[in-house]
């Protein structure tokens, strides 16, 4: 277990307050078109939960759903102060999710752009106990017609009440809804915080697709200025860096590589920047590095999931060990478990990741606290990894993903790799296809770097070549791009339905 627990307020809301109360005029929340300090940030949440209280006068769930855009920093401590519980939703769900979110979540209330309230309005018969929708977000002014002068109405509020509502990627299965109490929301600010080495000093770059409460509260917890950069392309997210004089710079894997492939790299540069983090799935060790060389500052990567606040593992931001993503943060412990025996294995045996600690979730909506968790707290992930003799976790594939041809495991990131070899091969995807013969066998989809579509029978001719025969791709197809969610995760389930309706190009 790592190093002891850095000391937080009883709830999420007085991260806020506390920050104000200490750094009034340093700037918390900057884009390119606005400022707003910490005094003004907490003195709008104060007034935006008292408008929520009028709205729903008793303790409900509150969802809020925007692309990035300071509104929704505002409206979730709003929600939260005003003694709901605040639901984060991805704004580019489509209708059917939508949906299913908003019902699994028991929503009453709603904050969320013109885009993703044009979805719901074709679902809203399809849920009775949502009240009340307002716009916020870019052109909306949802926020000012809600915030009230009023006092705000005195509410019960202990650590370890629900306060806000994480849902799954949805990669294996529908989104859940996962149950966080203030206690596992502040203390995993305060881990991430230290992990990461934010201090009132640092200026942190956000370059996510949604904007992601873990970086909003460990941001807060930290005293740090947060700039937000909604642009998803790389380029736009260094030269707002550079604008901003940020100090690190947050984004996705997907996006990191595709800076890191870019022929054009050598000609920028960003002279602030100290470190470079990136979550969500895994990037890969050659894109780390190109990176690293380039700019000159450690890139490094984390680990978590939606039940776990999210973070459980950060590399060293210093020092990182590429491939890997680093020991538990403060607080946490972690094991690997033998898939079938369910026996705990000794450094470098590979198994399902466990882990344990005090961001790990109440529990699911719709069950007892606990739910989805071993009776002694030990949370089963899903994830195959292996621990190094330092306590470094290295992932392997998701236990669902991992499948068995002819009884041997295969990992379809192992596949992955090899294919990634050949310099005509820009992205792939490996999923898992049904087979009479074998159980199962591995298919591909595969983005070819200018070369012609007749290239891949031969591509994947060379990948079998170096690969033992239960790990062969037996089908594969090319695709423009392969698609992924909004958090840059890939939906294989979605990706081998699509590949079983055409015809085979490798045997």
């Amino acid at each position: 277990m790592a190093d002891t627990l850095p000391e937080v307020p009883e709830r999420l809301d007085q991260l806020l307050s506390r920050a104000a109360a200490t750094h009034p005029a340093r700037p918390a929340v900057v884009t390119d078109d606005s400022t707003m300090d910490y005094a003004a940030f907490d003195a709008r949440v104060t007034e935006v939960a008292a408008g929520l209280q009028a709205l729903a006068p008793e303790p409900s769930v509150v969802a809020v759903g925007t692309v990035l855009h300071p509104d929704v920093a505002v409206a979730y401590y709003a929600a939260v102060r005003a003694g709901h519980t605040v639901a984060v939703v991805n704004p580019l769900l489509r209708e059917d999710d939508l949906a299913h979110v908003l019902g699994l979540a028991g929503a009453r209330v709603v904050l969320l752009d013109a885009g993703l309230n044009a979805r719901l309005e074709k679902v809203h018969d399809r849920l009775p106990e949502l009240r009340e929708v307002v716009l916020i977000g870019a052109g909306a002014d949802g926020l000012g017609l809600l915030a009230s002068d009023a006092p705000l109405a005195a509410h019960a509020g202990r650590a370890e009440d629900t306060a806000a509502l994480q849902f799954t990627s949805g990669t294996t299965g529908r989104p859940k809804a996962v149950r966080l109490s203030h206690r596992n929301v502040t203390v995993n600010a305060a881990q991430i915080a230290r992990a990461h080495r934010l201090d009132g000093e640092t200026v942190s770059l956000n370059h996510l697709p949604t904007y992601h409460p873990m970086h909003l509260n460990s941001a807060i917890a930290a005293g740090a200025t947060q700039v937000l950069c909604a642009s998803p392309e790389p380029y736009a997210a260094l030269m707002t860096a550079n604008r901003h004089r940020a100090t690190i710079l947050y984004s996705l894997p997907v996006r990191l590589a595709r800076l890191a492939a870019d022929p054009d790299l050598d000609s920028v540069s960003m002279p602030t920047v100290r470190r470079i983090a990136s979550g969500g799935s895994g990037l890969p060790v050659p894109a780390a590095r190109r990176l690293s060389k380039r700019f000159g500052v450690p890139v490094f990567q984390g680990y978590g999931l939606a039940e776990t606040s999210p973070l459980t593992h950060s590399d060293d931001p210093d020092h990182p060990v590429h491939g890997s993503v680093g020991t538990p943060v403060a607080g946490t412990e972690c094991r690997v478990v033998d898939i079938d025996s369910r026996a705990v294995l000794a450094p470098g045996g590979v198994g399902e990741v466990q882990l344990r600690g005090p961001q790990v979730m109440q529990g699911y909506a719709g069950g007892p606290d606990g739910t989805g968790l071993e009776p002694d707290g030990w949370l089963s992930t899903g994830d195959v990894g292996r621990v190094d003799e330092d306590g470094r976790l290295f992932l392997v594939d998701r236990l669902k993903d991992v499948f068995k041809c002819d009884n041997f495991l295969v990992a379809p990131s192992d596949v992955e790799r090899v294919l990634r070899l050949d310099a005509r091969v820009a992205d792939v995807v490996v999923v898992e296809l049904a087979d009479v013969e074998h159980g199962a066998v591995a298919g591909a989809l595969v983005v070819l770097a200018g070369a012609r579509s007749d290239a891949l029978a031969d591509v994947i001719a060379q990948a079998n070549d170096a690969l033992p025969y239960y790990q062969h791709v037996r089908d594969a197809m090319t695709l423009d791009a392969i698609p992924r969610s909004g958090n840059g995760k890939i939906q294989r389930r979605l990706l081998a339905t699509q590949l079983t309706s055409h015809q085979p190009v490798a045997g």
